[in-house]
């Protein structure tokens, strides 16, 4: 969590939600930050972060854009009410808890807690700054992203069809009418009951799966980007709702959305420039076809993985716009209620390091695996977390 994403780079994303999936986490993985928003005010365009380079947006871009505004939508109406978790808590103190079976309830959530220091420390390590309501609800979202990701990249990811994506998904508007199947569909169900989540970035998120079930090739920019959105831009939208804006933020709320977005797919390019080896032994390119051609490259050479300048030169290009995305991307952090910034500019920070790695190895992504080492990841953490203690 699929992504980082913070959970948003948690999803298909250094603290990835599923650190060994080729495409996403952060989680997976994998949490994102703000874009100038193409909001009714003007903006940039979602798939190229900077105004001068977009006046208009693709189909794709305003496919995603009104499932940003669907849910900055709900953030605004939500602001000013006193939330259903404050309220709750008071009901505790005065011994007439609201919560039925809170014991049950409160081991789903720990569960959701241990799943989540297993497969994805870091993120787990930056939950701990979050205030306990806030940590348990990223927690469980972490976990559905994580179980949906496995639906197809799991180790029964060959039994898997649309039809078993179509009762995935049937659960989920189950679990958002307050009807769970398990533990950890409870921990979910109890979370956006309590927050202003949308249930449209998880059917979203499914909508992925469904593509790689039978997608393996991309035309452009524009396909790769809404499948991008998917898998991964989704967590932010999912997770900001949770993370909290700061009190103090000028930011519209679209602005921080699209920020969470640009993260999600600043990982999940990230992902795809790192596996093409990987994906292209399953047969699979999750490269814009038209830009290979553009660059005098054919399936072919992809599916050879010689490292020429041609290549090269491609590559080089590519990284620069998952850069963009980072870059876009880290101008949100200070607009995240404090505690939730250092998970997302760490998780974001140690990502965008892959980029480095892959660069280091002569654009060599189709034998060579682009990691950042665990020195370098520990010498990060204390330096994003000094940034985005100071972040205003």
């Amino acid at each position: 969590m699929p992504g980082s994403s913070a959970v948003w780079a948690a999803h298909r994303g250094c603290c990835s939600l599923h650190p060994q999936r080729r495409r996403h986490h952060p989680r997976r993985g994998s949490l994102p930050l703000p874009l100038p928003p193409p909001s009714r005010r003007g903006g940039a365009s979602l798939t190229r972060p900077h105004a001068s380079l977009a006046a208009v947006r693709t189909a794709s871009e305003e496919a995603v854009y009104e499932v940003v505004m669907r849910q900055a939508a709900l953030v605004e109406d939500a602001a000013g009410r006193r939330p259903r978790w404050a309220e709750e808590e008071d009901e505790a103190a005065s011994g007439d808890a609201g919560l039925l079976g809170w014991g049950l309830l409160g081991d789903a959530y720990d569960r959701c807690g241990e799943v989540c220091a297993e497969y994805a420390k870091t993120f787990y390590l930056g939950t701990q700054l979050m205030t306990p309501e806030r940590r348990k609800a990223v927690w469980a979202i972490y976990v559905w992203c994580r179980r949906t990701d496995e639906l197809v990249d799991g180790p029964n990811a060959s039994y898997i069809t649309p039809t078993a994506l179509d009762r995935w998904e049937k659960r989920l508007e189950d679990l958002f009418e307050g009807h769970p199947y398990d533990m950890f569909d409870a921990a979910l169900s109890d979370t956006v009951s309590k927050f202003p989540v949308d249930i449209q970035p998880f059917k979203d998120m499914i909508e992925g799966m469904r593509l790689d079930l039978w997608k393996s090739r991309y035309r452009s920019f524009d396909e790769l980007y809404l499948y991008c959105y998917y898998v991964a831009g989704t967590v932010g939208l999912m997770t900001v709702p949770v993370m909290g804006i700061a009190p103090d933020s000028k930011a519209s709320t679209e602005s921080v959305y699209n920020a969470a977005l640009a993260l999600g797919i600043a990982n999940q390019l990230t992902n795809i420039l790192r596996d093409v080896g990987e994906d292209a032994r399953r047969g699979r390119i999750y490269l814009p076809m038209d830009e290979l051609a553009q660059a005098g490259l054919t399936e072919e050479d992809i599916f050879r993985g010689k490292v020429t300048d041609k290549w090269r030169r491609f590559m080089k290009g590519q990284i620069q716009r998952a850069r963009l995305f980072f870059d876009e991307a880290e101008k949100g952090v200070a607009h995240l209620d404090s505690p939730s910034r250092w998970p997302v500019l760490a998780s974001l920070w140690l990502y965008r390091q892959i980029l480095d790695a892959i660069e280091a190895n002569d654009y060599n992504n189709f034998t060579k695996r682009a990691y950042v080492g665990k020195a370098k990841k520990l010498l990060s953490l204390p330096v994003a977390y000094a940034r985005a203690a100071v972040a205003s």
